[in-house]
C-alpha cells in the first residue's frame, strides 16, 4: 500500500508541476514520495514506483509531442519513457547509498544525476535545454537568479536537491546525522535564495530606448506578400506601426510574410519607407526564398535607412521545418542590439555568443503553439537572466514579452483577445555581467563530477564516523 500512495502522489506533484503550465511550489515536493519510499521498499518496487511516477506526471506531454509538434511516436516514447527510466535509476542509485550509509552522497546523486541528464539531452536532441526543470521557476525571481551562475542546470539541482535532502534525512537510520544533513541542504538553498535576493536589489535603471511589440493570430498561416490577402495584412501591420508612438524599434512576429527575390520589394519598400519616415527600427519574420533555397528569417529595417539587416533562423523545428535551410552567424541592427528568432532562445549557448559580441538586447519574432505559449515565453526570460540581457520576444500565438536582465516581466500581453495585441515597454539601458556568460556550462560540468562517488558507490557520512558493518547491513536488507 506504501509503494501505491506513494507512487500516485508523487504522480499528481509531477503531472502539475511540470509540463507546460507547471505550478512552481508544486516541482519542489514531486520526486519527494518515491525518493522518501526508496529505503523503505525493495529495489525492484523502488524503480518501478519512480519509474511510473515520472511516466504518469508527465503524461499530458504525449499530446503535444504528438499532436502539436508532430512528433513521431518513437521519439516521443524516447523521451517521456527513456526520462521516466532514468528516474527509476536515480531512485534506485539514491537508495543504494543510503543503505550503505552514505546518506548525503545519496542526497547530491538525485540532483547532479538529473542535470547530467538534462544537460545531456540538451546536446543530443535537437531542442536545446528544452527539457529543463529550471523553467518551473521562471515566475519565482529570487530562485532564477541563479541561472546567472549557473545557467538552467543550477535551478534544477535546486529544485531536485531539496526533496533529496529531505527524503535522505527521514531515511531509516539517519539517527543523530539528520541535523547534519538538513544543515548542509539548507546551505546549498538559503545561499542561492540569498544571492537572488541582493541581486533583485541592484538597481537598474531604465534608458530613453523604447520597444513596440505588435501581432496578430490571424491568418494563421504565413502568407505570400504578393497575394491580396499580403498586400492587405502588410497594410494593417504599417496602419498599426504608425500608431506606436515614439517607440524606437517595433517587432513583429516570426514568418509573418513569405517572399522571394521577386516579390521582397513589395515588402522592404514600405517597411523601409515607414522605418525611414518615423525614425523606427522595424523588425519583421519572413520565410525567405532567395536561389531556391528557403529560410526562415528577420529582416530588420532601420530608421537610417539602407539595406535590411538579415538573421537566419539557426534551429530549425524537425518535422515541421525540414524544408528550410538553418542559418548561420549573429545579426545586429546596431551594438548591442541583436536578432535572434523563437527557437534559437531554447540554446544557452547561441545567447551566450551574443552577449560575448556585446548584445545588450535581443528582438526576437517568434510563433508558438498556443498551448506552450507560456512555457515558451519563460525559457525567452531564463536566457536572458543567463546572460544577462534583455528579451524582447513578439510571437504569434503566444505571449507578448519584454523581460530584463532579471527576468522581471516589463510587458506582457496574450495575443488573440482582438486583432492586433500590442504592448509596448521602456528598455533598460544596459547588460549586466553573469558568471554563466563567461564560463558556460561549468556546473552541469560540476554535476558530472559529483556523480563519480556514487558511482564508485562510495561517499561522506556527515556528522558521525561510519558504522561498523553498515555495509553489510545494507546488504542483508537488499
Amino acid at each position: 500500500m506504501t509503494v501505491i500512495v506513494s507512487t500516485l502522489l508523487s504522480s499528481v506533484l509531477l503531472l502539475f508541476g511540470t509540463g507546460l503550465h507547471p505550478l512552481p511550489w508544486l516541482t519542489w515536493l514531486a520526486p519527494l514520495p518515491v525518493l522518501w519510499l526508496a529505503p523503505r521498499a525493495g529495489g525492484r518496487a523502488a524503480f518501478a514506483a519512480a519509474s511510473l511516477a515520472w511516466c504518469a506526471g508527465q503524461s499530458r506531454m504525449w499530446s503535444y509531442y504528438l499532436g502539436t509538434l508532430e512528433m513521431p511516436p518513437p521519439a516521443a516514447a524516447a523521451i517521456i519513457v527513456g526520462s521516466a527510466l532514468v528516474f527509476g535509476l536515480v531512485a534506485l542509485a539514491f537508495r543504494r547509498l543510503l543503505l550503505r550509509d552514505f546518506p548525503l552522497t545519496a542526497a547530491v546523486t538525485v540532483p547532479a544525476a538529473w542535470v547530467a541528464l538534462e544537460y545531456a539531452l540538451s546536446l543530443a536532441m535537437p531542442h536545446g535545454a528544452w527539457l529543463s526543470l529550471a523553467y518551473t521557476q521562471a515566475d519565482v525571481p529570487p530562485v532564477l537568479q541563479t541561472a546567472a551562475l549557473t545557467g538552467p542546470w543550477g535551478v534544477t539541482f535546486l529544485v531536485m536537491g531539496v526533496p533529496a535532502v529531505i527524503a535522505a534525512a527521514a531515511a531509516p537510520g539517519a539517527g543523530a546525522r539528520r541535523g547534519a544533513i538538513l544543515l548542509a541542504g539548507a546551505l546549498a538553498l538559503v545561499l542561492p535564495l540569498a544571492y537572488g535576493a541582493w541581486r533583485l536589489r541592484q538597481p537598474h535603471p531604465g534608458s530613453a530606448a523604447t520597444v513596440a511589440l505588435v501581432a496578430t493570430d490571424r491568418p494563421n498561416d504565413t502568407i505570400d506578400v504578393a497575394s491580396p490577402e499580403g498586400r492587405d495584412l502588410l497594410r494593417r501591420y504599417l496602419a498599426v506601426i504608425g500608431g506606436t508612438g515614439g517607440a524606437g524599434t517595433v517587432v513583429l512576429p516570426e514568418k509573418t510574410f513569405a517572399a522571394d527575390d521577386r516579390t521582397l520589394a513589395l515588402l522592404s519598400g514600405p517597411l523601409g519607407r515607414l522605418a525611414v519616415r518615423r525614425h523606427q527600427d522595424i523588425v519583421v519574420g519572413v520565410t525567405l526564398e532567395r536561389g531556391g533555397v528557403v529560410r526562415n528569417s528577420a529582416l530588420g529595417y532601420l530608421a537610417k535607412g539602407g539595406a535590411p539587416v538579415l538573421y537566419d533562423k539557426h534551429h530549425l523545428i524537425p518535422g515541421l521545418e525540414d524544408e528550410l535551410k538553418p542559418g548561420t552567424g549573429l545579426s545586429f541592427l546596431s551594438p548591442g542590439r541583436g536578432v535572434i528568432i523563437c527557437k534559437d532562445l531554447d540554446y544557452p549557448g547561441l545567447v551566450r555568443d551574443y552577449r560575448r559580441h556585446g548584445a545588450a538586447v535581443l528582438f526576437a519574432p517568434a510563433w508558438d503553439f498556443d498551448g506552450d505559449r507560456w512555457i515558451h515565453s519563460r525559457q525567452a526570460l531564463t536566457r536572458g537572466v543567463e546572460s544577462g540581457l534583455t528579451v524582447v520576444r513578439a510571437p504569434r500565438v503566444g505571449r507578448l514579452v519584454v523581460s530584463d536582465p532579471y527576468g522581471r516581466v516589463l510587458a506582457e500581453r496574450t495575443t488573440g483577445r482582438t486583432d492586433f495585441t500590442v504592448i509596448t515597454a521602456v528598455l533598460p539601458r544596459h547588460a549586466v555581467s553573469t558568471l554563466y556568460a563567461r564560463l558556460g556550462d561549468w556546473f552541469a560540468w560540476l554535476c558530472l563530477v559529483l556523480l563519480v562517488p556514487a558511482a564508485m558507490g562510495r561517499g561522506l557520512r556527515p556528522g558521525l564516523p561510519g558504522r561498523p558493518g553498515g555495509e553489510r547491513r545494507a546488504e542483508r536488507r537488499r
